[in-house]
């Protein structure tokens, strides 16, 4: 019984870590500017690996929405895989795989968004609301941006909003832990 009560209490701590770890990612993901372009696909995989491997510890600290917060911890995690497995150093392939994993994990937290409660509900439709719009103004912009690349090969303008979409990404994800944190240490305050 005393482990248990330990272990609720060390729950709130450790998703709060996981938060704040994914802040920090995004820090990596704004260098991306001042990488080269075989490093910088390399830096993108570590970075969704790395976050999506954070994203599923801290979900299985989770009672509500355990499954469905794994489940966007792994889209994430695959998106990083595909990048280490396979680094093509064209700028379209990884716009791509960026776009489609925004657009799925903005589906599963949507999915998740209904079965939550509280100010956790509103961070998640938050950030599912967040990687749609991330998403989706990548899959606008990627018919121009084929075209840009085409000519002039991929601008630094390019990589740094690219940079920037990932980031955001991350300091919303991180966010929404910091907040599921606080409301799992409030809930165990109360018992």
């Amino acid at each position: 019984m005393a482990s248990s009560v330990r272990w609720s209490a060390a729950r709130p701590s450790l998703v709060r870590a996981a938060g704040i770890a994914i802040i920090l990612l995004s820090a990596g993901a704004a260098a991306l500017p001042f990488v080269d372009r075989v490093s910088g696909v390399r830096v993108v995989g570590a970075l969704l690996l790395a976050a999506g491997i954070v994203e599923i510890l801290a979900a299985t600290l989770r009672d509500q929405t355990r499954y469905l917060a794994i489940l966007a911890g792994a889209a994430t995690t695959l998106a990083g895989t595909l990048f280490l497995l396979n680094p093509v150093i064209h700028f379209l392939p990884t716009i791509s795989i960026v776009t489609a994993w925004l657009i799925v994990r903005s589906l599963i937290l949507g999915v998740t968004t209904a079965r939550a409660h509280g100010s956790v509900k509103r961070w998640l439709a938050i950030s599912a609301a967040t990687d749609l719009a991330l998403g989706l103004l990548l899959l606008v912009g990627l018919s121009i941006s084929t075209l840009i690349v085409m000519l002039f090969g991929p601008t630094p303008q390019m990589v740094a909003s690219f940079a920037w979409i990932l980031a955001i990404s991350f300091v919303i994800t991180g966010m929404l832990l910091l907040e599921i944190a606080s409301c799992e240490r409030d809930a165990a305050g109360k018992e």
